[in-house]
């Protein structure tokens, strides 16, 4: 079975939360975004973040108004902007077209990827959708793809993840799942390490280059 990751394979959304975070600081009289903000949010829970946000900068919004805020700005990105990354579509309805199973395995909230996938119309073409927060399992543990495979009825072996982060795909790599990267330019630094995880040969320029393998 085919599996894919949602954000930074599938959709070209990896810059979305921190264009949220220039929209959203923006309105609030807040440029730039300063650099060390921006890491903290990255790495924090949104509740986390917005007490954050609230006591750096002195904000009158209180900290549910600020997620609410975030929350409805990644909707409309989700739902009205965010296009599917190059060779997406093609990929997806050649692998349709041969009659093959399509999962998604994302790390993504499922009412954003809902409204992304039927913006670009292809939520019909997945059998599944596997999100992480619901197994309770982050997608760096290998033991994620492990359980995903054993919820589709499939060993390890029959199952391929098409993902753009490097660490997705050791993990996946390390439950015994085939794996393809896929070329976001948010991780065009480590390259070199995404091709020794998955062999030059397996490392796309851009999704539609995989149907040559079909």
């Amino acid at each position: 079975m085919y599996f894919f990751d949602l954000d930074g394979t599938l959709l070209d959304s990896n810059g979305v939360w921190l264009d949220i975070d220039i929209e959203f600081l923006g309105r609030q009289g807040i440029r730039p975004v300063p650099e060390d903000y921006t890491e903290f949010v990255t790495h924090n829970s949104f509740g986390a973040s917005a007490v954050y946000t609230k006591e750096r900068f002195g904000l009158s919004l209180s900290t549910q108004e600020i997620v609410t805020s975030w929350q409805d700005l990644a909707r409309d990105h989700y739902a009205n902007h965010l296009p599917l990354k190059p060779g997406a579509k093609e990929l997806l309805d050649a692998l349709h077209q041969k009659g093959e199973k399509i999962s998604i395995v994302t790390s993504c909230m499922p009412h954003l990827c809902a409204a992304a996938l039927k913006r670009h119309d292809v939520q019909d073409l997945f059998h599944a959708i596997h999100y992480s927060h619901l197994i309770d399992i982050e997608k760096s543990d290998p033991e994620l793809f492990r359980t995903v495979a054993r919820l589709e009825g499939l060993d390890p072996a029959q199952c391929i993840l098409f993902d753009d982060s490097p660490d997705y795909l050791a993990a996946a790599k390390q439950a015994g799942w085939q794996i393809c990267g896929v070329r976001d330019s948010l991780f065009d630094y480590r390259a070199q390490e995404i091709k020794s995880i998955c062999g030059s040969d397996r490392y796309l320029p851009n999704l539609s280059s995989y149907i040559t393998f079909l």
